[in-house]
């Protein structure tokens, strides 16, 4: 594990010591992952009579759906399903038949938060069969659809769907397909010991009462996981794009885009493909948070800066809403990213070189830059505009992979010399000089003149 400086050692231990006791926490362990290693870990309260540690299982709660979300997109990359189905194409029979797959993956379906009967996160739970049966005009909500709305159902659903379409238990797909691939063996259905025992804290007195932790049946996609902050590190690493063979990182980035935005206007947090999305301190987090019955935990990932935070508690309640960000302002004041020394490349493709530069978009001029992973960079020369980056296609055309030109092709215009003339990006023309006349621009060029 990186060492930090002891005086960030000691300020990020004093957060999370203040946290569990001014909150009374049973137990707690956080920690921070940069470039793909543990950078800090530390843990306060007692498990058992001792610390907790990096293999101690606590309940991560909806942190759960994730792990679905990820199972639904593998089966949408294998041709399986797209997101544009309708739910009745697999599962026929409930009240919300009409809506798509993508839609009850982003929690926008319109779908009640919870399912019908007793408190789910505290009894046992019935059988997919149940679920669905009982998914009927009382559980839509007037949300308006499209619009966000968290659904508890929803993933209940979405784990069902995983069974059908792989003809096994969807925790056994889990096993085979996530948690075997990325070693994450310590993540398991019902807890495993070592594991932290759930307790809800008297508001006003220093005792605590045992929680249950029932098998959620059919709702068990919801939040049934039991995992370790070593595995939760894993699981960072992966929503920063560190995803192995399990999924493509471009399919990653697709789930952190937004898809819907559960507080107005200020946009300050929203939903991707079963990943919560966090606009914090010019950050862009990605991740989810979990609670159930005496846990809480949270991970977020900051894919820009490679960085993530987790912790996980044993309490119902109590663990405030800031403790992960400030996490990571800590670790911003204190230990700033330092930028690697600049290097020439000495595998840099000369042939891009001819398309560097400035480009005119009609008046207004753009610059082409070649990044150092090898892709375009396409970005207005001043303020702010349509700016996005492109990769390489093998037929000589690239495509985007962001902003307003995400999944348009670009298209280079040469002379006859082979000297490149023009972009064509999506009908749109690109010139070396503002409306050239040698480009193929629609509408014709007649010639720049005073006005008159």
């Amino acid at each position: 594990m990186t060492s930090l400086l002891p005086s960030t050692q000691r300020a990020l231990l004093r957060r999370l010591a203040v946290e569990q006791s001014e909150n009374r926490v049973p137990s707690l362990i956080a920690g921070l992952i940069r470039d793909g290693e543990t950078i800090w870990v530390d843990s306060r309260g007692q498990v058992g009579g001792r610390p907790s540690t990096t293999d101690t299982q606590y309940r991560v709660g909806s942190i759960t759906k994730t792990f679905v979300a990820v199972l639904v997109m593998r089966l949408r990359d294998e041709g399986r399903l797209d997101l544009a189905d309708k739910l009745d194409d697999y599962i026929p029979g409930t009240s919300i038949g009409k809506r798509s797959i993508g839609e009850i993956v982003s929690q926008s379906s319109g779908l009640t938060a919870e399912p019908a009967g007793q408190w789910w996160e505290r009894t046992p739970g019935g059988s997919a069969d149940e679920l669905v049966a009982s998914i009927d005009e009382t559980a839509l909500r007037p949300t308006p659809r499209h619009g966000f709305h968290y659904s508890n159902v929803g993933f209940g659903v979405l784990g069902e769907l995983v069974s059908r379409l792989r003809g096994a238990p969807w925790s056994e797909v889990l096993q085979r397909e996530i948690l075997e691939p990325l070693e994450m063996k310590r993540t398991t259905l019902s807890p495993v010991a070592p594991h932290a025992e759930g307790f809800a804290v008297h508001p006003w007195a220093d005792v605590v009462l045992p929680e249950p932790a029932e098998d959620a049946g059919a709702m068990a996609p919801a939040g049934q996981l039991w995992s370790t902050f070593d595995d939760m590190a894993r699981w960072a690493r992966f929503v920063i794009g560190d995803s192995g063979e399990v999924l493509h990182p471009d399919t990653v980035a697709e789930m952190r885009s937004p898809a819907s935005v559960d507080d107005g206007a200020e946009w300050r947090g929203g939903y991707g493909l079963g990943l919560q999305l966090l606009r914090y301190g010019g950050r862009r987090l990605a991740g989810h948070t979990g609670s159930m019955p005496g846990f809480l935990a949270t991970v977020w990932a900051d894919p820009a800066e490679k960085t993530g935070v987790i912790f996980m508690a044993n309490t119902t309640a109590g663990v405030t809403g800031l403790f992960a960000t400030d996490l990571l302002d800590l670790l911003a004041k204190h230990e700033p990213r330092i930028p690697a020394s600049w290097e020439p490349r000495s595998d840099a493709d000369l042939r891009l070189l001819e398309l560097t530069g400035q480009w005119y978009w009609g008046p207004t001029p753009y610059v082409l830059r070649v990044l150092r992973d090898g892709l375009l960079d396409l970005s207005p020369w001043q303020g702010r505009g349509r700016a996005s980056r492109f990769r390489a296609n093998p037929d000589g055309t690239w495509t985007g992979l962001d902003g307003y030109y995400s999944g348009e092709i670009l298209r280079v215009g040469r002379n006859d010399d082979g000297v490149p003339t023009h972009l064509d990006l999506n009908t749109f023309i690109f010139t070396r000089t503002p409306y050239a006349p040698d480009a193929p621009v629609p509408g014709g060029v007649a010639g720049w003149r005073p006005a008159q």
